[in-house]
């Protein structure tokens, strides 16, 4: 989230009237995140969030919807969109898509204040989203495949200042290894892509909603387990293996890892560190703003993250691939193998 189209008080009254909102009470620019506009709106109806796509276009747009309306049917607790009074969900302001979401009730969390079993829902609410997506047949394209990152890195490196050439160096050796190490052959569906702690709202230890499907699409589920160690697991320069250890209990109650996997879950791990390096560098350092507009995010952040996974820094990581080699359990994964196939 963040602020980049302005919109002020006539053109927030009269899109609350066009979905039928009753009259504006209040209405706020929301700063967090980094790439779309959104605003924060109390009307007579209750409360929502209005949110303009600065990147994607209608097409990708219609697909987040769909994929959206989708999940809620599945009673998954991701954003419902709002339709306005033609039954339309979405409107074009300035060659940009608007769109209208109910407003979910509950507290955001940072990853310090993340216990032991809200860590576990997180686990559990993820599976369950690679569970139910099984079952979404479109097609939504993955812009955070290794390739499509390989090709923002080539582009954020030409910019880079000449002091960072020791990031730099770091970047290119890790897209060589990636490359040739990389496993693509692996269980994929839809993936949240980007589930960090700022997008989840909790209300005690149950999860109430999952924000931001942005960056969701078709993926490696083990990549979207991944991204969320590299977010929640990750404390004081460190892995934590008590976090790991319960974020994954979660998960594999729902939906347990294959042996491939675990094998390359540390890849994984190294790809996710990857991707949000580059595209930080190249969302926040090579294009800052303000931070009443935004909330401004460091590169470095993730990129110590990857030092970490590349064994050049301490931090943790010894823990977390004892687990991940002695993780498989064949006889939990034969178990549930056998219930899938009789509820077949």
């Amino acid at each position: 989230m963040a602020v980049y189209t302005v919109l002020d008080r006539k053109d927030l009254s009269s899109i609350a009237a066009e979905y039928g909102l009753g009259r504006l009470i209040k209405s706020e620019g929301v700063s967090a995140g980094s790439v779309n506009t959104f605003y924060l709106l109390e009307t007579a109806r209750g409360r929502f969030f209005l949110k303009i796509d600065e990147v994607k276009g209608e097409p990708e747009v219609k697909r987040e919807i769909d994929l959206l309306l989708f999940l809620r049917r599945h009673r998954f607790p991701c954003p419902q969109p709002i339709s306005d009074k033609k039954g339309r969900f979405l409107h074009e302001l300035g060659g940009k898509c608007l769109s209208l979401y109910r407003y979910i009730t509950g507290k955001i969390l940072t990853p310090p204040e993340l216990a032991l079993p809200q860590l576990k829902n997180v686990g559990k609410v993820l599976a369950d989203l690679h569970r139910v997506g099984r079952g979404y047949k479109k097609g939504i394209e993955n812009r955070f495949s290794f390739e499509r990152v390989v090709e923002l890195y080539r582009g954020v490196r030409e910019r880079l200042p000449t002091y960072l050439k020791k990031v730099t160096r770091t970047l290119d050796e890790e897209v060589d290894y990636l490359h040739h190490y990389l496993e693509e052959t692996l269980p994929q569906g839809i993936i949240h892509g980007d589930l960090f702690a700022d997008n989840l709202i909790f209300r005690g230890e149950r999860i109430a909603g999952v924000l931001d499907f942005e960056a969701a699409g078709r993926g490696k589920f083990i990549f979207d387990l991944a991204t969320a160690v590299n977010a929640l697991c990750y404390k004081d320069h460190r892995f934590v293996l008590g976090a790991f250890e319960a974020l994954m209990s979660g998960y594999e109650s729902v939906n347990p890892l294959s042996l491939v996997e675990w094998d390359a879950f540390p890849n994984e791990l190294r790809f996710s560190a990857l991707r949000f390096t580059v595209t930080r560098l190249k969302d926040f350092f090579l294009n800052p703003m303000e931070s009443e507009r935004r909330e401004n995010k460091d590169f470095r952040e993730f990129f110590e993250r990857l030092q970490v996974l590349r064994r050049e820094r301490e931090g943790g990581i010894e823990g977390l691939l004892m687990v991940m080699a002695t993780g498989y359990d064949y006889r939990k994964y034969q178990k549930v193998k056998a219930s899938e196939k009789n509820t077949e």
